[in-house]
Order: structure tokens, then sequence, then C-alpha cells
């Protein structure tokens, strides 16, 4: 190769505009053209030529590639208004980074049918989604309304929702397992019988839910986090969930019957009117938890004082 290896700053002349980034960023995705173009290992392409200020030069719109290079730094679609968007999908297809490409064509698919950008996605947005993403990717889906989808029986491993809306969702049998679930809103959403192994659910909504049959025990350990979650009036009846983290989480009412919840962190949970009626809650930590009015018939297990106090 004839380019310096070991300098982290790389100069651009994209089409006559002048782009400073580093390497690491270009090389964000290992699959792109950037990341073949700047990488070390790479054995079958060079950045190309210099200008006369030391510029790699790349024959493409300069205008677009500001957004290209936005979404390698922070994985968000971030354009100037003005921008087309199916011009912008072209650039992203030249420089194959296929996230971005998958977003991309689903903004062009709804501007071009007149669609509104505020409108849910649909089933099918979202297996176009899965089925144009490389495994090797990870797909992002925050802030994303996705109210009233049926995404049943969808296998929606490793995905982030973060702030994504999907109350009303049908998840019915979905594997959400080790989704970035942070802040969503799946209030009234129905999950019965999903595989939610690992998942992060800091302070979500999940009001209402329907979450029945549902299994949350990973066997290599990791724990599912619900901590500060709203759970009122939820139904986790049948649920597998030992060691989950529902720690000052709100079960106000919630459906808990036959719930193996060993070991589980309830530390502050408010359970006030919740059903535990044969519930497996051997070595919970209940330290600070609101158990007034709670349903405690037909347990598993005895509790004991210390579970409280520790």
């Amino acid at each position: 190769m004839n380019f310096d290896a070991t300098s982290s700053w790389v100069k651009l002349n994209i089409g006559g505009v002048i782009y400073q980034t580093t390497k690491t960023t270009l090389m964000k995705d290992e699959n792109s053209m950037l990341a073949k173009m700047f990488s070390q290992d790479s054995e079958f392409m060079s950045p190309g030529k210099l200008d006369d200020n030391g510029c790699y030069l790349i024959d493409r719109n300069g205008r677009y590639f500001e957004a290209i290079l936005n979404y390698l730094r922070t994985g968000e679609l971030i354009y100037e208004s003005n921008l087309n968007i199916n011009g912008l999908l072209e650039e992203a297809k030249f420089f194959n980074i296929q996230e971005m490409i998958v977003r991309l064509q689903q903004l062009a698919d709804r501007s071009n049918h007149g669609i509104d950008d505020n409108a849910p996605l649909t089933r099918q947005d979202v297996v176009r989604a899965l089925t144009q993403t490389s495994y090797k990717c990870e797909l992002r889906f925050q802030g994303v309304n996705m109210k009233n989808a049926n995404l049943s029986r969808l296998d929606l491993r490793n995905i982030n929702f973060k702030y994504a809306n999907l109350s009303y969702c049908n998840l019915s049998y979905c594997n959400l397992s080790f989704c970035n679930l942070e802040r969503a809103d799946l209030s009234y959403a129905f999950m019965d019988n999903a595989q939610l192994l690992g998942i992060k659910g800091l302070c979500a909504n999940m009001e209402g839910a329907i979450l029945s049959n549902c299994n949350f025990e990973d066997p290599s350990g990791v724990r599912s986090n619900l901590e500060g979650c709203n759970l009122k009036g939820a139904n986790l009846e049948n649920s597998n969930a030992p060691c989950v983290n529902l720690r000052v989480a709100s079960l106000k009412g919630a459906n808990l019957k036959n719930c193996i919840l060993r070991s589980a962190i309830l530390a502050g949970a408010d359970l006030e009117r919740a059903d535990l009626s044969g519930s497996d809650l051997q070595e919970a930590n209940l330290r600070g938890t609101n158990l007034n009015n709670a349903n405690l018939e037909l347990m598993q297990n005895p509790l004991h004082m210390s579970q409280a106090i520790r």
C-alpha cells in the first residue's frame, strides 16, 4: 500500500468538498468500501490518488458524504432537510453501508409513495429490514414508531429498540433475547410466550402488557434487567423469570401467579395488590419491597424475614 497506515487522521476530497476524519470512523462498518480502502489488512483496494493538498480523491457527491460520515460516527441518520433521500440512498449503496441502506430504503419507499414519516412501521417494513440486513450488523430501531404492529413469531434478537414506540404491538411468541428496550413504550403490548433472555429494559413502560408464559432465564447466566420498569397491571402469569432485576420497578396490581422468581431482585419494588399466589420467591431480594395487600397464598417456598432485611 502507498498510504500511511500509522496516521489516525485522514483528509478526503469528495467531489471538491474537503473532509477530515479518523480511520477509525471510516472503518466503523467493516464491510463498507471505506473500511476496505483504509484497512491495513486490505490487499485488494487502496485509498486512491492524492490531490495537491494531500487529500484522498473520491469522485462522489460531496454534499451527500456529510450524512455518510455522520452515520459512521453516530449510527444515526443526520442530514440536511434539502437533501434528496434517493440520492443519499445511492451514495450509501456505493459505499456499501448496509444498515444505512436499509433505513434509507424505508424512508425512500415511504417518501416515494407519499407515506407520512411519522406513520407506524408495519410488519412488512420490519421483515424487509430483517431480511436485508446482514447478520453481522446490529439492527437499530431507536425511537421508531411501531404502534399496533403485528410482529408475532419474528426473530428480533439483539435489536436496539431504545425509546421505540411498541405500544399495543403483537409480540407473541417473538424472540426478543438480548434486545435493548430501555425506555421503550411497550404499554398494553401482547408479549405472551416471548423469549426475553438478557433483555435491557431499564425504565421501560410495560403497563398493562401481557407477558404470560415468557422466559427470562439465560443458561449462560446473563440477568434480564427491568430495573425501574413500569409493569402496573401487567400479566406475567406462569413466566420463568429467575434472577431477573426488578429493582424499584412498579408492579402494582400485576398478575404474577405461578411465576418463577427465584433469586430475583425486587428491592424497592412496588408490589401493592399484586397477585403472587403460587409463585416461587426463594432467595429473592425483597428489601424495601411494598407488599401491601399483595396475594401471597400457596407460595411454593415460605418467605423468610432475611429476604426483606438484607
